[in-house]
């Protein structure tokens, strides 16, 4: 007679899953935060694996969680796994979608660095679909389902710098003869970027205790619509002010400017396993662009679009080249 022991349950992925973006991250809410989930239910899932695997995974303090021996053990296998599990996802996504690209940005970047950018995008590769989100925190591009992704101080490619200065409407800069002036005007700040006039006040005006006057904003986008509307003066990111500053609409009452520390970066989603290249990124093995110099900057959408066109190879990766020399050429002409 046959016997047919009963199968032993497997581990739920989920558990599984929120156990390693806990250990790796060394954060309860981070790991929620990254899963799209509550911490409550990390918890919840980091608890009843340790429960059916009758071993804890991590010490519990005031100060937060720390893995234990087993968990850290553990813990490489376990990102290895789902990292060659996202980059499967990832060749289901191309093969199914290989004319769609994804990228996650700074709702700031996306209204007012990229959508200029969009028409000699579209220009360069018609054919292709671009969806945007626009996020606060750079995603893991590992496990989420972007292409690229544009942040500040992020990325493996620097594709504007990020320089910081006051600017202001043409109607305020009669007030504004020296930075000290500053201390009686109203000036603007983004929430996320509360101390850039910190920093740019201690190069300008060392010495000086300036504390700045004036309302927050949680979008930049719209501090710099009120900048420009004669509300006050904004700490600005160049690269977001730049089309402002081309057409007049905002101005730069002072010569100092400060560049911060990294830029304006763009990740790109990284190979899949082995080594193998996804289906649409095929043509991106066999094409390498040249020669896209910033003197060519004043014509980029009309001298680049036809040449990377011919060069189109169905799919995501070639797209990300284009990306690359169009954006990096734009900004030779906008900054």
């Amino acid at each position: 007679m046959a016997v047919a022991p009963p199968r032993p349950k497997d581990l739920p992925l989920s558990a599984l899953r929120a156990f390693e973006a806990a250990a790796r991250l060394g954060s309860y809410a981070l790991a929620a935060a990254e899963l799209g989930v509550t911490a409550g239910a990390v918890t919840a899932h980091v608890k009843a694996l340790e429960a059916a695997l009758g071993s804890a995974l991590f010490t519990r303090s005031g100060r937060g969680v720390m893995l234990t021996a087993a968990g850290a053990r553990a813990l490489p296998e376990f990102t290895l796994a789902f990292d060659a599990l996202g980059a499967a996802v990832q060749v289901l996504r191309d093969e199914a979608a290989p004319r769609v690209v994804h990228i996650a940005t700074l709702p700031s970047i996306a209204q007012l660095w990229l959508s200029p950018r969009l028409p000699a995008l579209r220009a360069a590769a018609p054919e292709i679909e671009i969806s945007i989100t626009a996020m606060e925190v750079p995603p893991n591009l590992k496990r989420a389902p972007y292409d690229l992704s544009l942040f500040y101080g992020e990325g493996d490619q620097i594709i504007a710098p990020d320089v910081i200065f006051p600017v202001c409407s043409p109607s305020l800069v009669a007030k504004l003869e020296r930075p000290e002036d500053l201390a009686a005007v109203t000036c603007l700040t983004d929430a996320s970027w509360a101390q850039d006039w910190k920093i740019w006040a201690d190069v300008a005006m060392p010495g000086v205790n300036f504390t700045p006057r004036g309302p927050m904003f949680s979008l930049y986008a719209l501090a710099v619509e009120e900048a420009a509307g004669g509300a006050g003066v904004l700490m600005a990111h160049q690269a977001l002010v730049a089309s402002h500053l081309s057409v007049g609409s905002l101005v730069a009452p002072f010569p100092q400017r400060v560049t911060l520390p990294g830029g304006c970066g763009c990740g790109r989603r990284a190979r899949c396993g082995r080594g193998r290249q996804c289906s649409g990124r095929r043509g991106f093995c066999r094409w390498q662009a040249r020669g896209f110099q910033a003197k060519a900057a004043s014509n980029a959408t009309s001298t680049i679009a036809p040449k990377l066109v011919s060069r189109w190879s169905a799919g995501r990766a070639s797209w990300v080249r284009i990306w690359s020399e169009i954006v990096s050429t734009a900004s030779a002409r906008r900054l």
